[in-house]
């Protein structure tokens, strides 16, 4: 299995908080069947920034100590970046840090919790113009979209794609997000599901029990769907999609 988004780098953002921590991070990945994964620190949200060079050397490092502790799991270097006007720039300067390969590349975007900026849609398609696909991570935990899911299949219908966390499906964020979580893959306005695994305690992989729960809601052809076009992502190949669909709001007495 391949995990494209977690914070298992130590001591950078709010995620594993020592070394310690990363390689036990790492020992529970194995055990739900994660043999590749992303180390996607946050960067430019307001509280951390982590440059390209300092990921590259961090998983060099955390990779060198996995091998001496025979802990059988690769771990990728990547960014979840925060949305900001200069992004576009960022990436033909290739100061950002892309998942994927050369021939193929995808760039994690996080949106702030509570909206989405007016400039999204532009900033995204200027990525796009530069070969490279923005994943717009965890969108069932905007309160915006949720509220307004039509700007999310905006967002899709030209060309983003998107990645909702194993957490999510599995209801440890509440039954809305669950629900709201269910209702994009149905969709089709999603194409990726990821841990963001933040620590061993409270933030923690979930992979396995979210794929469960899309079986029993979805089928196993599903399963399939999402794990393949992580395997995409790490090839540098296109990834697979279905058209887009927009999601009806449910109004009780005028309200959402």
């Amino acid at each position: 299995m391949i995990d494209l988004h977690s914070h298992i780098l130590p001591g950078i953002d709010d995620g594993a908080d020592s070394l310690e921590e990363s390689v036990e991070l790492a020992r529970l990945a194995v055990k739900e069947g994660i043999q590749t994964l992303y180390a996607t620190p946050h960067h430019k949200n307001g509280s951390y920034e982590n440059s390209r060079i300092s990921i590259l050397q961090s998983v060099d490092t955390l990779n060198q100590v996995l091998r001496d502790e025979q802990i059988p799991l690769r771990i990728m270097p990547g960014q979840e970046i925060r949305i900001h006007g200069e992004m576009a720039e960022e990436v033909e300067k290739a100061e950002l840090l892309p998942i994927g390969i050369k021939e193929g590349q995808y760039l994690l975007v996080e949106l702030p919790s509570g909206h989405v900026p007016a400039y999204t849609k532009k900033v995204l398609f200027d990525i796009q113009l530069q070969g490279i696909t923005p994943i717009i991570v965890h969108p069932e935990r905007n309160a915006e979209i949720i509220e307004r899911p039509h700007v999310l299949f905006n967002l899709v219908d030209k060309g983003a794609l998107t990645q909702v966390t194993a957490s999510s499906l599995a209801g440890y964020f509440g039954k809305k997000i669950k629900r709201f979580s269910q209702e994009l893959i149905a969709a089709n306005l999603t194409h990726f599901i990821a841990s963001d695994a933040h620590n061993i305690k409270n933030r923690s992989f979930n992979m396995v029990h979210a794929y469960d729960e899309i079986e029993k809601e979805f089928g196993i052809d599903m399963i399939y769907f999402f794990k393949e076009n992580a395997e995409s992502v790490l090839l540098g190949e296109s990834v697979y999609k279905e058209m887009p669909q927009q999601i009806k709001t449910k109004k009780f007495l005028g309200i959402f």
